[in-house]
């Protein structure tokens, strides 16, 4: 979005006074955007391509994450179009290195499959709290995770599945 287009360089200011290293950056007609991007494990980062992050930015993302990191992308559903708020992270949020909060309405095939060939499991978020954000949860460890309130389903499936579930109010997001 344009208006969110000097986060990267505000963002690498603020690292570099904390004395973080920056490895690069994405540039040209490279796009990459943080919800677009999801750790499976410490070896492989999965990558939703859309209309905020394209081929050329992961192209990019996988030089700098080095040899020893791989970069698998899926491409996500037009679904609203153009000016949504959609990412990768709409459809999946990991809950630990086995579990993961899904929507597989809007999943790719081939993704759900990768996912399911990795012994990850699903907890899926119900069609009526989707629009809700049901999906949309943080993990703040493992089988531990923040949400959205008003997905009442969804936060009883994850505590059917032994996560322990924060509740905040939606208007914080």
């Amino acid at each position: 979005k344009p208006a969110r287009r000097k986060e990267p360089q505000v963002n690498g200011q603020a690292l570099a006074k904390l004395g973080m290293p920056i490895a690069g950056l994405i540039g040209g007609e490279g796009k990459l955007e943080g919800g677009d991007l999801v750790w499976i494990d410490r070896h492989t980062l999965l990558a939703g391509i859309g209309y905020r992050t394209n081929l050329e930015g992961v192209r990019q993302l996988q030089i700098l994450a080095g040899k020893d990191v791989e970069v698998i992308w899926f491409d996500m559903p037009h679904y609203k179009g153009r000016s949504d708020v959609f990412h990768l992270m709409s459809t999946l949020s990991p809950l630990d290195q086995d579990l993961a909060l899904v929507y597989p309405p809007l999943m790719a095939a081939r993704q759900i499959e990768f996912l399911e060939s990795r012994g990850i499991n699903f907890i899926e978020v119900p069609d009526d709290e989707f629009p809700t954000m049901g999906c949309n949860v943080l993990a703040l460890g493992p089988r531990h995770a923040v949400m959205v309130a008003g997905n009442p389903e969804t936060e009883r499936r994850m505590r059917a599945a032994g996560v322990v579930v924060e509740v905040i109010d939606g208007f914080e997001i």
